[in-house]
Protein backbone atom coordinates (compact mmCIF):
# COMPACT_ATOMS: atom_id res chain seq x y z
CA UNK A 1 0.00 0.00 0.00
CA UNK A 2 1.08 3.55 -0.77
CA UNK A 3 -0.28 6.78 0.72
CA UNK A 4 0.92 9.94 -0.98
CA UNK A 5 0.03 13.51 0.07
CA UNK A 6 -1.88 15.75 -2.32
CA UNK A 7 0.51 18.64 -1.68
CA UNK A 8 -2.41 20.83 -0.62
CA UNK A 9 -3.41 22.07 2.86
CA UNK A 10 -4.54 18.50 3.58
CA UNK A 11 -5.42 15.23 1.92
CA UNK A 12 -3.67 12.09 0.64
CA UNK A 13 -4.27 9.38 -1.99
CA UNK A 14 -3.97 5.69 -1.15
CA UNK A 15 -3.21 2.98 -3.69
CA UNK A 16 -2.14 -0.63 -4.15
CA UNK A 17 -4.57 -2.01 -1.58
CA UNK A 18 -7.95 -3.74 -1.71
CA UNK A 19 -10.01 -2.46 1.21
CA UNK A 20 -12.54 -5.26 0.80
CA UNK A 21 -9.90 -7.60 2.25
CA UNK A 22 -8.64 -7.57 5.86
CA UNK A 23 -5.86 -5.03 6.42
CA UNK A 24 -2.42 -6.02 7.66
CA UNK A 25 -1.20 -4.36 10.86
CA UNK A 26 1.30 -2.38 8.78
CA UNK A 27 -1.34 -1.05 6.40
CA UNK A 28 -3.68 -0.15 9.25
CA UNK A 29 -0.85 1.61 11.06
CA UNK A 30 0.00 3.58 7.93
CA UNK A 31 -3.63 4.71 7.57
CA UNK A 32 -3.83 5.84 11.21
CA UNK A 33 -0.54 7.72 10.86
CA UNK A 34 -1.68 9.34 7.60
CA UNK A 35 -5.00 10.39 9.10
CA UNK A 36 -3.12 12.28 11.78
CA UNK A 37 -0.86 13.99 9.25
CA UNK A 38 -3.23 14.57 6.32
CA UNK A 39 -6.76 14.45 7.74
CA UNK A 40 -8.36 12.93 4.61
CA UNK A 41 -7.37 9.87 2.57
CA UNK A 42 -8.97 8.76 -0.71
CA UNK A 43 -8.63 5.18 -1.95
CA UNK A 44 -9.86 5.19 -5.58
CA UNK A 45 -11.31 2.29 -7.57
CA UNK A 46 -12.54 0.23 -4.62
CA UNK A 47 -15.51 -2.15 -4.54
CA UNK A 48 -17.02 -2.75 -1.11
CA UNK A 49 -20.45 -4.07 -0.25
CA UNK A 50 -22.05 -3.14 3.07
CA UNK A 51 -20.53 -6.03 5.10
CA UNK A 52 -17.05 -5.26 3.74
CA UNK A 53 -17.43 -1.54 4.53
CA UNK A 54 -18.49 -2.41 8.06
CA UNK A 55 -15.58 -4.82 8.51
CA UNK A 56 -13.07 -2.25 7.30
CA UNK A 57 -14.54 0.61 9.34
CA UNK A 58 -14.85 -1.15 12.69
CA UNK A 59 -11.08 -1.62 12.80
CA UNK A 60 -10.97 2.08 13.83
CA UNK A 61 -13.52 1.82 16.66
CA UNK A 62 -17.16 1.23 17.51
CA UNK A 63 -19.63 2.06 14.73
CA UNK A 64 -22.55 4.42 15.24
CA UNK A 65 -26.12 3.37 14.48
CA UNK A 66 -28.47 6.07 13.15
CA UNK A 67 -30.58 7.74 15.85
CA UNK A 68 -33.54 7.98 13.45
CA UNK A 69 -33.26 4.37 12.29
CA UNK A 70 -33.93 5.52 8.73
CA UNK A 71 -31.92 4.86 5.58
CA UNK A 72 -29.74 2.13 7.01
CA UNK A 73 -28.72 -0.97 5.10
CA UNK A 74 -31.34 -3.70 5.71
CA UNK A 75 -28.77 -6.24 6.90
CA UNK A 76 -26.14 -3.88 8.34
CA UNK A 77 -27.68 -1.19 10.63
CA UNK A 78 -24.24 0.41 11.10
CA UNK A 79 -24.10 1.17 7.36
CA UNK A 80 -26.13 4.22 6.28
CA UNK A 81 -27.24 5.04 2.75
CA UNK A 82 -26.84 8.64 1.53
CA UNK A 83 -28.69 9.24 -1.72
CA UNK A 84 -31.10 11.45 -3.64
CA UNK A 85 -32.45 8.42 -5.51
CA UNK A 86 -35.96 7.02 -5.08
CA UNK A 87 -37.47 3.59 -5.62
CA UNK A 88 -41.24 3.21 -5.96
CA UNK A 89 -41.51 6.90 -5.12
CA UNK A 90 -39.68 6.55 -1.79
CA UNK A 91 -36.17 7.81 -0.94
CA UNK A 92 -33.60 5.05 -0.61
CA UNK A 93 -31.23 7.21 1.45
CA UNK A 94 -30.74 10.49 3.28
CA UNK A 95 -30.69 13.10 0.52
CA UNK A 96 -29.31 16.15 2.36
CA UNK A 97 -26.56 14.59 4.47
CA UNK A 98 -23.72 16.88 5.46
CA UNK A 99 -24.83 20.00 3.60
CA UNK A 100 -23.44 22.49 6.11
CA UNK A 101 -20.06 22.91 7.81
CA UNK A 102 -19.78 20.57 10.77
CA UNK A 103 -17.88 17.75 12.47
CA UNK A 104 -19.88 14.54 12.77
CA UNK A 105 -20.61 13.34 16.28
CA UNK A 106 -19.27 16.38 18.13
CA UNK A 107 -22.79 16.25 19.65
CA UNK A 108 -21.87 13.00 21.46
CA UNK A 109 -20.03 12.48 24.75
CA UNK A 110 -17.77 10.12 22.82
CA UNK A 111 -17.00 12.11 19.69
CA UNK A 112 -16.39 10.82 16.19
CA UNK A 113 -13.00 9.57 15.01
CA UNK A 114 -13.51 8.82 11.32
CA UNK A 115 -16.11 8.73 8.58
CA UNK A 116 -15.74 6.07 5.89
CA UNK A 117 -17.73 6.87 2.74
CA UNK A 118 -17.88 4.70 -0.40
CA UNK A 119 -19.18 6.18 -3.66
CA UNK A 120 -21.52 3.89 -5.59
CA UNK A 121 -23.06 6.56 -7.84
CA UNK A 122 -21.59 10.01 -8.56
CA UNK A 123 -23.62 12.68 -10.40
CA UNK A 124 -21.95 14.00 -13.55
CA UNK A 125 -22.62 16.99 -15.79
CA UNK A 126 -20.76 17.66 -19.02
CA UNK A 127 -18.15 15.11 -17.98
CA UNK A 128 -17.44 16.67 -14.58
CA UNK A 129 -18.36 15.22 -11.17
CA UNK A 130 -20.82 17.03 -8.94
CA UNK A 131 -21.41 16.79 -5.19
CA UNK A 132 -17.85 17.45 -4.01
CA UNK A 133 -16.98 17.40 -0.31
CA UNK A 134 -15.03 20.28 1.22
CA UNK A 135 -12.79 19.90 4.26
CA UNK A 136 -11.13 22.45 6.56
CA UNK A 137 -7.89 21.94 8.49
CA UNK A 138 -8.43 22.61 12.21
CA UNK A 139 -4.79 22.17 13.19
CA UNK A 140 -3.75 25.08 11.01
CA UNK A 141 -6.82 27.08 12.02
CA UNK A 142 -5.78 26.72 15.66
CA UNK A 143 -2.18 27.71 14.96
CA UNK A 144 -3.32 30.88 13.21
CA UNK A 145 -5.67 32.08 15.96
CA UNK A 146 -4.62 35.33 17.67
CA UNK A 147 -2.36 34.51 20.60
CA UNK A 148 -4.43 36.56 23.04
CA UNK A 149 -7.53 34.57 22.09
CA UNK A 150 -5.69 31.26 22.53
CA UNK A 151 -4.63 32.35 26.00
CA UNK A 152 -8.07 33.61 26.97
CA UNK A 153 -9.83 30.46 25.76
CA UNK A 154 -7.23 27.84 26.70
CA UNK A 155 -9.58 26.19 29.22
CA UNK A 156 -12.84 27.04 27.48
CA UNK A 157 -15.59 24.44 27.11
CA UNK A 158 -18.11 24.54 24.26
CA UNK A 159 -21.62 23.08 24.32
CA UNK A 160 -22.63 21.09 21.22
CA UNK A 161 -26.23 20.17 20.34
CA UNK A 162 -27.46 17.73 17.67
CA UNK A 163 -30.77 19.57 17.37
CA UNK A 164 -29.05 22.78 16.15
CA UNK A 165 -27.87 21.12 12.94
CA UNK A 166 -31.10 19.16 12.49
CA UNK A 167 -33.28 22.27 12.74
CA UNK A 168 -30.99 24.23 10.41
CA UNK A 169 -31.39 21.48 7.82
CA UNK A 170 -35.17 21.37 8.33
CA UNK A 171 -35.36 25.10 7.64
CA UNK A 172 -33.92 24.67 4.15
CA UNK A 173 -36.34 24.95 1.22
CA UNK A 174 -37.63 21.54 0.16
CA UNK A 175 -36.39 19.71 3.26
CA UNK A 176 -38.30 16.53 4.08
CA UNK A 177 -36.77 16.11 7.53
CA UNK A 178 -39.39 15.86 10.29
CA UNK A 179 -38.78 17.40 13.73
CA UNK A 180 -36.86 15.16 16.06
CA UNK A 181 -39.16 13.18 18.29
CA UNK A 182 -38.95 13.55 22.07
CA UNK A 183 -37.36 10.09 22.14
CA UNK A 184 -34.72 11.09 19.58
CA UNK A 185 -33.98 14.34 21.46
CA UNK A 186 -33.54 12.36 24.68
CA UNK A 187 -30.96 10.18 22.92
CA UNK A 188 -29.01 13.26 21.80
CA UNK A 189 -28.81 15.70 24.73
CA UNK A 190 -26.41 18.65 24.55
CA UNK A 191 -22.80 17.77 25.49
CA UNK A 192 -19.63 19.60 26.53
CA UNK A 193 -16.19 19.49 24.89
CA UNK A 194 -13.00 21.55 25.24
CA UNK A 195 -12.73 24.28 22.61
CA UNK A 196 -9.11 23.24 22.06
CA UNK A 197 -8.30 19.52 21.95
CA UNK A 198 -5.05 17.58 21.89
CA UNK A 199 -5.14 15.38 18.81
CA UNK A 200 -4.67 11.75 19.96
CA UNK A 201 -2.50 10.76 16.99
CA UNK A 202 -0.24 13.80 16.54
CA UNK A 203 -0.29 15.30 20.06
CA UNK A 204 -0.91 18.74 18.52
CA UNK A 205 -3.59 21.19 19.60
CA UNK A 206 -6.57 21.61 17.29
CA UNK A 207 -9.63 23.85 17.22
CA UNK A 208 -12.64 21.72 18.13
CA UNK A 209 -15.73 23.78 17.33
CA UNK A 210 -17.98 23.82 14.30
CA UNK A 211 -20.89 25.91 13.01
CA UNK A 212 -23.16 22.87 12.72
CA UNK A 213 -23.31 21.79 16.35
CA UNK A 214 -21.41 24.27 18.59
CA UNK A 215 -23.99 26.37 20.47
CA UNK A 216 -22.17 28.45 23.06
CA UNK A 217 -19.11 28.71 25.31
CA UNK A 218 -19.95 27.56 28.81
CA UNK A 219 -19.84 30.09 31.64
CA UNK A 220 -19.71 33.09 29.31
CA UNK A 221 -22.31 35.76 28.68
CA UNK A 222 -24.34 34.49 25.70
CA UNK A 223 -23.86 37.67 23.64
CA UNK A 224 -20.10 37.50 24.20
CA UNK A 225 -20.07 33.78 23.43
CA UNK A 226 -21.98 34.37 20.20
CA UNK A 227 -19.50 37.07 19.17
CA UNK A 228 -16.48 34.86 19.82
CA UNK A 229 -17.98 31.84 18.06
CA UNK A 230 -18.94 34.00 15.10
CA UNK A 231 -15.28 35.05 14.83
CA UNK A 232 -14.06 31.46 15.22
CA UNK A 233 -16.45 30.12 12.57
CA UNK A 234 -15.42 32.81 10.08
CA UNK A 235 -11.75 32.17 10.88
CA UNK A 236 -11.83 28.38 10.51
CA UNK A 237 -13.72 28.47 7.22
CA UNK A 238 -11.27 30.68 5.36
CA UNK A 239 -10.48 29.30 1.92
CA UNK A 240 -6.80 28.89 2.76
CA UNK A 241 -7.69 26.09 5.19
CA UNK A 242 -9.93 24.23 2.72
CA UNK A 243 -9.41 21.13 0.61
CA UNK A 244 -11.91 19.87 -1.98
CA UNK A 245 -12.47 16.23 -2.84
CA UNK A 246 -14.10 15.63 -6.22
CA UNK A 247 -15.72 12.23 -6.13
CA UNK A 248 -15.34 9.37 -8.60
CA UNK A 249 -17.33 6.16 -8.58
CA UNK A 250 -15.48 3.59 -6.47
CA UNK A 251 -13.79 6.11 -4.15
CA UNK A 252 -13.48 5.20 -0.50
CA UNK A 253 -12.87 8.37 1.49
CA UNK A 254 -11.72 8.27 5.11
CA UNK A 255 -11.46 11.43 7.14
CA UNK A 256 -10.49 12.36 10.65
CA UNK A 257 -13.35 14.13 12.46
CA UNK A 258 -11.13 15.37 15.27
CA UNK A 259 -8.89 17.57 13.16
CA UNK A 260 -11.24 18.57 10.32
CA UNK A 261 -14.57 20.13 9.42
CA UNK A 262 -16.49 19.17 6.29
CA UNK A 263 -19.50 20.05 4.16
CA UNK A 264 -21.16 18.49 1.11
CA UNK A 265 -21.81 20.65 -1.97
CA UNK A 266 -25.37 20.12 -3.21
CA UNK A 267 -24.86 21.31 -6.80
CA UNK A 268 -26.78 18.49 -8.47
CA UNK A 269 -30.47 17.96 -9.26
CA UNK A 270 -32.77 15.08 -8.20
CA UNK A 271 -32.30 13.65 -11.68
CA UNK A 272 -28.50 13.57 -11.25
CA UNK A 273 -28.13 10.54 -9.06
CA UNK A 274 -25.81 10.27 -6.09
CA UNK A 275 -25.46 7.25 -3.80
CA UNK A 276 -22.96 6.60 -1.03
CA UNK A 277 -22.75 4.08 1.77
CA UNK A 278 -21.23 5.26 5.03
CA UNK A 279 -19.93 4.17 8.41
CA UNK A 280 -19.32 6.59 11.26
CA UNK A 281 -16.78 5.52 13.86
CA UNK A 282 -16.65 6.64 17.49
CA UNK A 283 -13.40 7.88 18.99
CA UNK A 284 -13.68 5.26 21.73
CA UNK A 285 -10.35 3.63 20.81
CA UNK A 286 -8.18 6.40 19.36
CA UNK A 287 -7.97 8.30 22.66
CA UNK A 288 -6.48 5.18 24.27
CA UNK A 289 -2.68 5.64 24.14
CA UNK A 290 -2.16 1.90 23.68
CA UNK A 291 -4.36 1.86 20.54
CA UNK A 292 -2.41 4.66 18.86
CA UNK A 293 0.96 3.36 20.03
CA UNK A 294 0.23 -0.11 18.67
CA UNK A 295 -0.99 1.24 15.32
CA UNK A 296 2.00 3.54 14.89
CA UNK A 297 4.41 0.80 16.00
CA UNK A 298 3.37 -1.23 12.97
CA UNK A 299 3.32 1.72 10.59
CA UNK A 300 5.93 1.70 7.83
CA UNK A 301 5.30 5.32 6.75
CA UNK A 302 7.67 8.00 7.95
Amino acid sequence: MKIEPTGQIMGAIGSEVDLSQPLSDADFGDIVSALGRHGVICFPRQSLDAPALKQFSERFGTLQVSVSGQYTHPDQPEVMVLSNMKEDGKPIGLADAGQDWHTDMSYMDVVGFVNVLHAEEVPMREGKPLGATLFANMRQAYLDLPEDLKTRLKDAVCVHDFNKFWENMRARPGSERPPLSAEARAKRPAVRHPLFLIHPITGEEILYANPGYAEYIEGMDRAESDKILEFIFAHQLQEKYQYQHDWAKGDVLIWDHIGTLHTAIADYTPQEHRKMIRCQVYADKVFEPAFVADALRHATAA
